[in-house]
C-alpha cells in the first residue's frame, strides 16, 4: 500500500503537478539538495515511504522495536540533512557571472486580456514596462547584461517575418538608446496554423531581434487550448472565451544572447523536470522563466508555484532567473539560494548579481532520470509477485 500510494501520487493526472519534496525546500532544510541525485519526485517518494516504518513505530510503541524504529527514522533523517550540507559545499565554483535586470509590470488581467484580443491597452502596458525599467537602470552604477520581462509582457506581435509594428518600433528605439539587451515574454504566429504563440524573443542592445526564439510548448488546459477540440470543434463554442494558441516545437533549442546559452521556459511548463532537463542536455548555462501567476490572487500558488520553478535548478545545478507579471519574481541559484523576492501585485524590478557556470557538469538525476521510477514499479512487481505464491512456498522461503 506504501509504493501504490507512492506511485499514484507520482502518476494521479493533476493540474499541478506539486509532491511533498517540495515541502522540504520551501522549508529551507538541506535535505532538498538530494534532489541533484533523485529528483523532487524521489525526495517525496522517500517522504511517503518513510510513512511505513512510523505506522510499525506506533503500532509498537510500548515495545523496544518500536522505539527503535522511530530513532532509525529520526537518525535517518538527520544524516540526510547533513548530507545535504555536504552535498551543497562540494559543488565546483562558479567560473563566470552575470548581471541581470528582473523587471515587473504588474499589469491587471483586464488589461492583458484586452490587449490579447487587440481591443487597446498596448501602448499604455509596453510605456509601463519601460517606465519601471528606465528606473531600475538609473537607479544601477554598474551595467546591465539583459533585461528580463515577464509572461506576454510586450503586448503585441513580435517575429522575424512579421512586419514591425509600432510597438515594436518603440521597443526598439527605447532598447538603443539605452544600450540595453532584453529577453521578453511577447505573443508571435506559428506560420502553419496562423495561431498565436505565447513565445520568449531575445533582443539586443540594437533592439534587433537575436533567433531562435521559443514559444510554449505545455499548454495551460482552458487557458490556452481545449482539451479535445481537435475531435469535437464544437466545444469551442460552448467555451468562446478560451484561448486558442498554437504548441511551440519543446524543449529543443536554446536562446542565444551575447554568449550566454539561456534555457527558455514559460510559466507552467516548470513543473516538469523531463522540460528542464532537456534544456540542460542542450547546454543550458541557466533557465529563465517567464511567468503570469496574476490568475491566483495573493494567497498560496504565488509562493508554491515559486519553489516548484526554483527546484529545477537544484535539480540540474543552475541558476534559475523567473520574472513574473504580478510577482513572485526572484532568482535561484544553483546551490538552492533564493535571492531576494520582489513584493506581490507590486511594479518592481531587481538588478541580480548571479555567478554560474559557462559548462556546467551533468547531475546524477540527469543521467539517470527514469531509476528511481523504475526502483518503485520494480518493487511493486516484486512485493506482488511474492504476494502472489502459495502460503506454504512463502513459508518454506
Amino acid at each position: 500500500m506504501a509504493l501504490i500510494t507512492v506511485l499514484c501520487e507520482a502518476y494521479s493526472p493533476t493540474l499541478f503537478d506539486w509532491n511533498f519534496g517540495y515541502s522540504w525546500y520551501a522549508a529551507g532544510l538541506p535535505v532538498f539538495h538530494w534532489a541533484e541525485f533523485i529528483g523532487f519526485s524521489g525526495l517525496s517518494a522517500v517522504t511517503l515511504l518513510c510513512n511505513l516504518p512510523l505506522l510499525y513505530a506506533w503500532r509498537y510503541r510500548q515495545y523496544a522495536r518500536g522505539r527503535q524504529l522511530l530513532g532509525a527514522v529520526l537518525t535517518g533523517f538527520a544524516l540526510l540533512n547533513l548530507g545535504g550540507l555536504w552535498l551543497k559545499q562540494r559543488l565546483p565554483e562558479p567560473d563566470a557571472n552575470l548581471r541581470a535586470l528582473l523587471v515587473q509590470g504588474n499589469i491587471g488581467n483586464t488589461e492583458k486580456m484586452a490587449a490579447e484580443l487587440g481591443r487597446g491597452y498596448q501602448e499604455g502596458i509596453l510605456r509601463t514596462f519601460m517606465r519601471v525599467t528606465d528606473q531600475a537602470l538609473k537607479n544601477s552604477s554598474q551595467p546591465i547584461d539583459f533585461a528580463l520581462w515577464p509572461e506576454t509582457a510586450f503586448p503585441a506581435l513580435m517575429g522575424v517575418d512579421l512586419n514591425p509594428s509600432s510597438y515594436t518600433e518603440q521597443l526598439g528605439e527605447f532598447l538603443r538608446a539605452r544600450q540595453l539587451p532584453l529577453v521578453t515574454g511577447t505573443y508571435s504566429v506559428d506560420l502553419k496554423s496562423s495561431l498565436i504563440t505565447n513565445s520568449l524573443f531575445a533582443l539586443n542592445a540594437q533592439g534587433e531581434i537575436v533567433p531562435p526564439h521559443y514559444s510554449k510548448t505545455i499548454l495551460l488546459a482552458f487557458g490556452e487550448y481545449i482539451p479535445g477540440e481537435q475531435w469535437f470543434p464544437r466545444i469551442r463554442e460552448w467555451l468562446p472565451p478560451t484561448g486558442q494558441f498554437a504548441r511551440g516545437q519543446g524543449p529543443t533549442t536554446l536562446l542565444q544572447l551575447n554568449g550566454f546559452r539561456m534555457g527558455p521556459q514559460i510559466c507552467y511548463e516548470s513543473l516538469f523536470p523531463w522540460f528542464a532537463r532537456s534544456l540542460a542536455d542542450l547546454g543550458a548555462q541557466f533557465i529563465v522563466n517567464t511567468t503570469n501567476d496574476s490568475w491566483y490572487g495573493s494567497w498560496q500558488e504565488p509562493w508554491q508555484h515559486m519553489y516548484m520553478t526554483l527546484a529545477r535548478g537544484v535539480e540540474f545545478r543552475r541558476p534559475v532567473l523567473r520574472a513574473t507579471n504580478t510577482g513572485i519574481s526572484t532568482v535561484g541559484l544553483a546551490n538552492g539560494e533564493v535571492l531576494e523576492q520582489s513584493p506581490l501585485h507590486q511594479e518592481w524590478a531587481g538588478v541580480y548579481d548571479i555567478p554560474y557556470l559557462k559548462t556546467p557538469p551533468v547531475t546524477f538525476y540527469q543521467s539517470a532520470y527514469w531509476l528511481v521510477p523504475a526502483l518503485l514499479w520494480a518493487a511493486l512487481a516484486w512485493l506482488l509477485f511474492k504476494g502472489s505464491r502459495p502460503a506454504s512456498l512463502n513459508s518454506n522461503a
